[in-house]
């Protein structure tokens, strides 16, 4: 069990201890006390859901094995058919493959876009219908058919159906993690991160962090088109870069289902 997990085991225990304790005490305790436990109930349930690499609600795919000298490139919030063919282009140029986390609505506008990904022998997941910054939030059934919705928008466009399962914002929290056990599919995280979805990202920022985080065995997660199509994601900028930086250390790009495996 993850020490995060355990650690808000022990938090829930040791509070029901201690309501019990105060209910059979004659004199009631100090404030403090009770407040000390909540604090630390809610600080830890909140870490949980914005880190979903601490696994505290349930198992999120952050890494696949060191020692395959392989990292699986991950992009979300495609397709866009001018963004995202771009990203294949380059991929293709360096034969790296990788793995798109879509957003269903876009899925439907550029169906095109989708298959073209797939033909070019890259891996599809999901990643919200309509890309929801309030996910997190929204109830398992709420969460279950957006998930469902997602499935079929991505079956209708090319075939092809994914389990993979990276929520909106990335945040997992305890009803996010029962809905997606409900329907079946594999949370997926990462374990190199740049920030290169905002549109103030800069290539010379961006792509340090990503190195920074780059071994054996990382899943990289990188961004083929913006969030609402507002401007050009500057992944697009560093991703020669990357590339590059991929080959000279001997590291071979792959899907997130070829890295996992790999264990």
């Amino acid at each position: 069990m993850p020490a995060a997990r355990l650690l808000l085991w022990l938090l829930s225990l040791a509070s029901i201890a201690f309501a019990l304790s105060a209910l059979a005490a004659k004199t009631p305790p100090p404030v403090w006390q009770p407040a000390v436990l909540l604090l630390g109930l809610a600080t830890l349930a909140t870490l949980g859901t914005l880190f979903p690499r601490l696994e505290i609600y349930t198992r999120v795919a952050q890494a696949g094995p060191a020692g395959s000298k392989r990292v699986a490139l991950t992009f979300d919030d495609g397709p866009h058919p001018e963004t995202t063919r771009r990203v294949l282009a380059l991929l293709a140029e360096h034969g790296a493959r990788a793995t798109f986390f879509v957003v269903g609505q876009k899925v439907e506008r550029y169906p095109e876009v989708v298959r073209e990904i797939v033909a070019a022998g890259h891996e599809l997941g999901l990643h919200g219908y309509t890309h929801d910054r309030l996910y997190s939030l929204r109830g398992t059934s709420y969460v279950q058919d957006d998930i469902a919705r997602t499935q079929r928008a991505i079956e209708a466009a090319c075939g092809v159906h994914t389990k993979l399962f990276r929520p909106p914002v990335g945040f997992v929290g305890h009803l996010i993690a029962i809905a997606a056990e409900r329907a079946g599919v594999d949370l997926v995280a990462w374990s190199a991160r740049g920030l290169d979805g905002w549109s103030g990202a800069r290539a010379e920022r961006v792509l340090p962090r990503l190195v920074r985080n780059l071994r054996d065995g990382a899943i990289v997660m990188l961004h083929d088109a913006s969030e609402r199509e507002a401007f050009v994601p500057v992944s697009l900028e560093l991703l020669p870069d990357l590339l590059a930086h991929l080959r000279q250390r001997g590291l071979s790009a792959v899907t997130v289902t070829e890295l996992l495996s790999s264990a």
